[in-house]
């Protein structure tokens, strides 16, 4: 079992990666851009999987503590209320609803307030710097009217912006890791084993020691352990997963076989062509992996609006405070301004359709 884990390794390319020393903590690794990620680096054992399951199973936690949290904001929230028309305000209603949405910022919004530190240390600020430029602003805003400051609280807005964001890359990281799932079925197509014909004796060896122009044995129902020409016998051979072909294909002397592909009811002997990375079925991976590490012209596009988003927002906001306190209006009034034009900057669509985008295409490339 182990030399096979070890032949994986060596023939996908993907390092070996123990997932039980690293250091990493759940916070640092709310940071990393999945979209952006080279996945190629995601191991094929079961450590991988659990890892990136731990923090798919933590975002939807923290989705679904958000959007509980969320419904008595909005119930209680004056600005929501005014806009429904109705009127339903608990003792302390302000106080509450600093108290559901300090929960929210601090601990559904954490991932993008980590996100934001690293982009700012990177130099590139991107969608979360935007996330948490929105939320930031929603919070200590909303925070100072409860205790005193004049003006309204945006605490709904908060709330949902967060919640949206959560559900968006909880989405991306099950795709990235539904994508990971279809390699590690790739790589388990192959056999661990190979039958070598040698001097008239058959020896069986690892894969990782066989070489071109070795001759093999494949029995009945056993998978091809690599790519190469049967020099003797016949069989059927299912390639389904490798070419999408339903029927198992008849197989005759000097006919290629594919790698990865079943053997039928006969007994063929096969003249190894390639082998490791240069084996068809290695190529396939390849490909894969190389449709996941690569972005969409949608993902580049969304990367640099978000950049410049965040420019934008931060300009306006103080270019409308400017221009509302020179046109002689109170500090307060203006700060308010600032703010919704700071907070609605935030584009609620485009943290949630980007994240869908990169799942939709990681799942139809694997």
């Amino acid at each position: 079992m182990q030399n096979h884990k070890e032949r994986e390794n060596k023939e996908t390319g993907h390092p070996k990666i123990d997932h039980s020393k690293m250091k990493m903590t759940k916070e640092e690794h709310y940071t990393m851009d999945h979209s952006k990620m080279d996945h190629s680096s995601v191991p094929m054992g079961m450590e991988g999987h659990d890892h990136h399951k731990m923090m798919i199973e933590d975002f939807k936690k923290r989705f679904w503590i958000t959007a509980i949290l969320t419904i008595p904001i909005l119930f209680f929230s004056p600005m929501i209320q005014e806009f429904l028309g109705y009127n339903i305000l608990l003792p302390g209603n302000p106080y509450i609803l600093f108290a559901l949405s300090s929960i929210v910022y601090f601990y559904g919004g954490w991932p993008f307030l980590k996100g934001f530190v690293s982009e700012i240390k990177e130099g590139a600020p991107g969608m979360m710097t935007l996330i948490a430029m929105a939320i930031s602003v929603a919070y200590f805003y909303s925070s100072a009217t409860v205790f005193g400051l004049p003006g309204v609280d945006f605490f709904w807005e908060l709330a949902t912006l967060i919640a949206i964001m959560l559900v968006g890359h909880w989405i991306e990281m099950k795709s990235v890791l539904g994508a990971s799932k279809a390699l590690q079925l790739l790589v388990s197509m192959m056999p661990a084993e190979a039958h070598r014909v040698k001097d008239g004796t058959i020896e069986d060896i690892s894969l990782e020691d066989l070489l071109k122009d070795d001759v093999i044995l494949v029995k009945p129902g056993e998978k091809v352990p690599a790519d190469g020409i049967i020099v003797e016998g016949s069989s059927y051979l299912n390639e389904s997963m490798l070419t999408g072909e339903s029927k198992p294909v008849k197989k005759e002397e000097k006919d290629k076989v594919i790698g990865g592909s079943v053997n039928g009811n006969g007994s063929i002997k096969v003249k190894v062509e390639h082998t490791g990375k240069d084996s068809y079925l290695n190529k396939v991976i390849t490909m894969v992996e190389d449709a996941q590490k690569t972005k969409s012209k949608m993902q580049n596009l969304s990367d640099k609006a978000a950049k410049w988003l965040t420019y934008i927002a931060l300009a306006i906001g103080f270019g409308t405070l400017a221009v509302w306190l020179l046109l002689g209006f109170p500090f307060v009034y203006a700060l308010e301004r600032m703010v919704t034009v700071m907070v609605i900057a935030c584009p609620h669509a485009l943290g949630l359709a980007i994240p869908l985008v990169v799942a939709i295409s990681t799942a139809v490339s694997a």
